[in-house]
C-alpha cells in the first residue's frame, strides 16, 4: 500500500480544483469529517482516498481544473477506485466509485443542495452528466452502500476549509491498514 501514500506525498500538495485546499487537506478533512461522525475504518478510509484517481491519473503539469477546463471528466471516481482493488474490497471502492453519482442524486432530491455546491463543483456537476433523473436516483439508491455514498459525497463537499484542523495523515494510515483486504 506504500504506492497509494507515495502518490499522495507526490500529488497531494496540488490545489484541489480551484478549491483553498490542497487534494491531500482535502482528502484528510473528508476522513476527519467521517471519523468525527462515528463512521468505521471503511467509510473513514473510503472518504480518505475518494478522491485519488485525479493523483494517479492525471498527467504532470496538468489539474483536475485544467482538465474540466478543457469540457473534460476525468471520471476520477473510476479510475480511483480501479486502482485501489488491490487493496480494498467493495465497501471501501463502491462509495468511492460513486460519490460523484451520490452528487448527482443529492442534486435531486436534497432540496437547496445545489445552491451549497462550490463554483468548481457545480462546474463539474455539468460535465459529470448533472442532476439524475427521478428514474436514475430511484434506480441508483437500490445499490448497495448507496446510503455510504451520500454520507461520503457529504463529507467530501465539507472538505474544502483551509482553516479545518484535522489529524496528521499517519492516523489515517494507519485506520487503513486495519481495514485492508488480505
Amino acid at each position: 500500500m506504500q504506492e497509494i501514500w507515495d502518490a499522495l506525498a507526490k500529488r497531494g500538495h496540488e490545489e484541489y480544483g480551484g478549491e483553498l485546499v490542497t487534494q491531500l487537506e482535502h482528502g484528510v478533512q473528508a476522513a476527519t469529517l467521517a471519523e468525527k461522525e462515528g463512521a468505521g475504518g471503511v467509510l473513514i478510509t473510503a472518504a480518505l482516498l475518494h478522491d485519488v484517481g485525479h493523483m494517479i491519473d492525471v498527467p504532470p503539469g496538468e489539474s483536475i481544473a485544467t482538465i474540466a477546463d478543457k469540457g473534460i471528466d476525468a471520471v476520477h471516481e473510476d479510475v480511483g477506485a480501479a486502482y485501489l482493488k488491490r487493496w480494498f474490497g467493495e465497501e471501501v471502492l463502491w462509495p468511492i466509485r460513486h460519490h460523484v453519482a451520490a452528487k448527482r442524486y443529492l442534486c435531486l432530491r436534497k432540496p437547496g443542495y445545489m445552491d451549497e455546491l462550490s463554483p468548481a463543483s457545480v462546474k463539474s456537476l455539468a460535465l459529470q452528466g448533472g442532476p439524475f433523473t427521478d428514474e436514475e436516483a430511484d434506480e441508483w439508491l437500490k445499490q448497495p452502500f448507496a446510503h455510504e455514498g451520500v454520507r461520503l459525497r457529504i463529507w467530501d463537499d465539507l472538505a474544502k476549509d483551509p482553516e479545518m484542523e484535522t489529524p496528521p495523515l499517519e492516523h489515517f494510515i494507519e485506520i487503513a491498514e486495519r481495514v485492508r483486504k488480505n
